[in-house]
């Protein structure tokens, strides 16, 4: 295809349904968490169902998303975007509508199903619809453009919360759905990778899921039924042995999901190592955070969520910035001093407590941890991107994307058991405000651990690429999404890489001496 050009009226309808499409997601990840407190009040549920309805979610994307692209590539990127939007929708619909939290949690699983759908579709849309500068504007509008829709999302869940219901925060995904697929479906050429031949790797994906789920239950539900039930030890079981399945199908098949020879890259593997360690922090310090405000220092939902859009704000302001000094002086320095000022940050969040002033409190270390985050992620994902051959780039991106899920799956996991959050913890503010205090020490010790990693073990490649020049990054990497969800949303878009394929190959467009486009994450941050 990429013969479309920006500022046409294909481009213009292509970059709405792609944005439209991916921003759906990153709301969703956002205002699903301001609305938490209220959902576990009305439904009378306990904090483990609260883990349940971000882990869900989180669960399905990270085991799936993998694949989502690899079906795009093989039966066209336009239909499986559709059916990803359209899946999310009625999902959404039953999250809207479920009576218990045990519904609510299913139908948060399959809203990952359909994330991990969609998710990679819409970025491959725009890297196969539009070719050289045209590519790199149209990547720039829809980071741009879907930062800017994960910054209303925790405003708009807020005021859903208060004005409405917490179950409008689901229900709003319906309408917009549908102006997605109206869109795609009249105005979005269909492209597929002709090359993409390789079976789908299916045994891959539900090893790799039923790893995550068992072990997922097991951390999550031995606080309250102990670590000797019989559930939580088979859960745990089933997650051990899944996850031995998992490596040796990847090992023996002749189209895994996940190669694993990639990791024999020790720059790599060093960046992935960093990547889990940090988004392990923020997935479950956003998650925190959001409740923290709310059940210990009394701000409402839309107070707590627009808390928030400071790190949104900096990073759309200094994550190129950031990027460009990555490019010039290599990812070493920035992937050390970045998680360090993090660090600072969590400690400083120790201030937040009851009556807490959002000026004086809350805003310095959100500001810090804006600061923080623009100077690192935009170098993490380049370190990432740049430690493969130009043709698995969307491999890496992809994987990069499924360690930062998988790591704040893990994260929200266990943290909030071993501070002492479990039961109704969330409905006692001095229990909470314990644990929190607890969980940002932790954290910060961990942030300070990935940033002596990153000295120890990320190279700067700048000397040894070769000299056509660093590839380009994009400010918004960051889904890990700079409000509540911001690590999650803005790592979505990263996820993306759609053109990889399940045998660790990448068909490509790219004209001799044009830079390889990079995909883009929205937040590797949050869901977070």
């Amino acid at each position: 295809m990429s013969e479309i050009r920006m500022g046409t009226a294909s481009g213009r309808w292509i970059l709405l349904a792609t944005v439209l499409g991916s921003s759906i997601a990153g709301i969703d990840a956002t205002v699903v968490n301001v609305a938490l407190p209220t959902i576990g009040s009305d439904l009378g549920e306990d904090f483990a169902a609260l883990q349940w309805m971000v882990t869900g979610y989180t669960l399905t994307l990270a085991s799936f998303i993998l694949m989502g692209g690899s079906l795009g590539d093989m039966f066209g990127r336009k239909r499986v975007f559709v059916v990803g939007v359209i899946w999310f929708a009625v999902a959404s619909l039953l999250c809207g509508l479920a009576p218990d939290a045990g519904l609510l949690i299913a139908a948060r699983a399959l809203q990952g199903v359909g994330g991990a759908l969609l998710t990679p579709g819409s970025l491959a849309i725009i890297q196969a619809g539009f070719s050289g500068e045209d590519r790199a504007r149209a990547i720039g509008a829809w980071s741009g453009l879907g930062g800017v829709a994960t910054a209303i999302g925790p405003f708009l869940g807020g005021w859903l919360v208060e004005s409405v219901s917490w179950r409008w925060v689901f229900l709003i995904n319906v309408p917009l759905a549908a102006v997605v697929v109206w869109i795609a479906v009249r105005h979005v050429p269909e492209s597929r990778d002709d090359a993409a031949t390789g079976r789908l790797d299916i045994a891959g994906a539900v090893f790799g899921a039923l790893a995550l789920a068992g072990t997922t239950y097991a951390f999550i539900e031995a606080p309250t039924r102990g670590f000797g039930s019989p559930p939580v030890l088979a859960s745990a079981v089933l997650g051990i042995l899944a996850a031995v399945a998992f490596l040796v199908v990847e090992w023996r098949t002749a189209h895994p999901m996940l190669p694993l020879r990639i990791f024999a890259n020790r720059q790599f593997s060093a960046a992935n190592a960093v990547t889990f360690l940090i988004y392990a922090v923020f997935g479950s310090i956003f998650f925190l955070l959001v409740l923290h405000l709310q059940v210990v220092s009394g701000f409402s939902p839309v107070g707590a969520g627009t808390s928030m859009l400071p790190i949104t704000a900096l990073m759309l302001v200094l994550s190129p910035r950031a990027g460009a000094l990555g490019a010039r002086i290599g990812p070493r320095i920035p992937m050390t001093v970045g998680p360090l000022l993090c660090a600072v940050a969590l400690v400083l969040m120790l201030r937040i407590g009851p009556g807490a002033s959002y000026i004086l409190d809350v805003l310095p270390p959100v500001v810090l941890l804006g600061l923080g985050l623009s100077l690192l992620v935009a170098p993490l994902t380049s370190a990432a991107l740049t430690a493969v051959p130009d043709h698995q780039a969307g491999l890496a991106s992809g994987v990069n994307n499924a360690v930062a899920r998988a790591a704040g799956l893990v994260a929200i996991s266990v943290l909030p058991a071993a501070v002492g959050l479990t039961g109704d913890a969330y409905s006692d503010p001095p229990v909470f405000s314990a644990g929190f205090a607890s969980a940002c020490m932790i954290g910060a010790v961990v942030l300070v651990l990935g940033g002596i990693l990153a000295a120890a073990t990320i190279r700067n490649p700048a000397a040894t690429r070769d000299q056509a020049g660093p590839e380009r990054v994009h400010p918004m990497h960051c889904d890990v999404a700079g409000t509540p969800a911001a690590p999650g949303a803005l790592h979505e878009a990263r996820s993306g890489t759609p053109r990889g394929r399940s045998d660790g190959t990448q068909a490509s467009s790219k004209k001799p001496g044009q830079p390889t486009p990079v995909p883009v994450s929205k937040q590797k941050l949050l869901e977070h």
